[in-house]
């Protein structure tokens, strides 16, 4: 006969099963607070001096560390600054032409690499990845070499040609990253409908292609934009731009100008990142 458990004994192991569950349930729940504070802590972290310069660039004293009223002023200096003017002009310049040139070459790039197999393309894989591995520092001296070997004169066309040299890898990723996705057997389809290699491109591929371009696009032209580094070496007179026209504000002395410079540089790049997704969304909902 089956030994019967005492109801007191059989009380007493579901009190301790409840006290376990409600155990668990503790650790769990502690284990999530934790990790929401510390999420919330690294976001502060990175997010705080970014909302403190844009709090700060409405400022009503000159000097950036101490609050003293609401002003809108700021805002108006920068507008009637005419060097800013000049270096904004000069990013817009710089930040087009290597964009349309690099996204036009990295897409060329990516669809030979990922559609074409040819003995040398392994070297090809080593030499896309390069710009994006070596630090700018580095790059940047090499480009200034190879124009003082070339005895070309720095200013707007040796910072386009630069930016183009580092934009074509991250274009290149981006589209090849697309590109990877797509189902080959679409175009193979279209060879069947007796359209040739070009039109079942054009017609096929392209059209599929679009959001990975424009997410290429976008990202190096918000590259070029905040760019530094390698245009600083690569600049000569009248080519200054916004990143080195905010470090040169920058040297002299702090001002809520400059914060104010950096939240419409922000603003900026958020934009264009808002667009991208906006975009690539809308590709793939039609």
């Amino acid at each position: 006969m089956a030994t019967q458990i005492p109801p007191q004994t059989r009380q007493t192991q579901l009190q301790l099963d409840y006290r376990a569950e409600e155990y668990t349930s503790f650790l769990n729940r502690l284990k999530q607070w934790l990790f929401n504070g510390y999420a919330g802590l690294v976001y502060l972290f990175l997010y705080a001096p970014i909302i403190l310069l844009v709090v700060y660039s409405f400022n009503k004293s000159r000097f950036p560390t101490y609050w003293t009223g609401f002003t809108l002023e700021w805002y108006q200096v920068l507008f009637n600054d005419h060097l800013v003017g000049m270096a904004l002009k000069n990013t817009l310049i710089v930040s087009i032409s290597s964009t349309i040139i690099a996204t036009i070459i990295g897409t060329m790039v990516a669809v030979g690499i990922e559609r074409y197999h040819f003995r040398t393309k392994p070297a090809v894989d080593g030499l896309l990845f390069m710009p994006i591995i070596i630090p700018d520092i580095a790059m940047a001296i090499m480009l200034l070499v190879f124009f003082n070997l070339i005895t070309m004169d720095l200013g707007l066309n040796t910072i386009i040609i630069s930016h183009i040299a580092f934009n074509i890898s991250f274009v290149a990723i981006i589209v090849r990253a697309r590109m990877a996705s797509l189902d080959i057997t679409i175009e193979e389809a279209a060879s069947d409908l007796y359209a040739n290699e070009w039109n079942a491109f054009w017609r096929v591929t392209f059209p599929l292609l679009i959001p990975g371009i424009l997410g290429g696009a976008l990202f190096a032209f918000t590259l070029s934009l905040d760019d530094y580094v390698i245009t600083n070496f690569t600049s000569g007179p009248g080519s200054t731009t916004l990143p080195i026209r905010i470090i040169g504000m920058t040297r002299r002395n702090i001002t809520p100008e400059i914060n104010a410079l950096s939240t419409m540089m922000l603003l900026s790049a958020m934009l264009l990142v808002l667009l991208s997704l906006w975009l690539q969304r809308r590709r793939d909902m039609s």
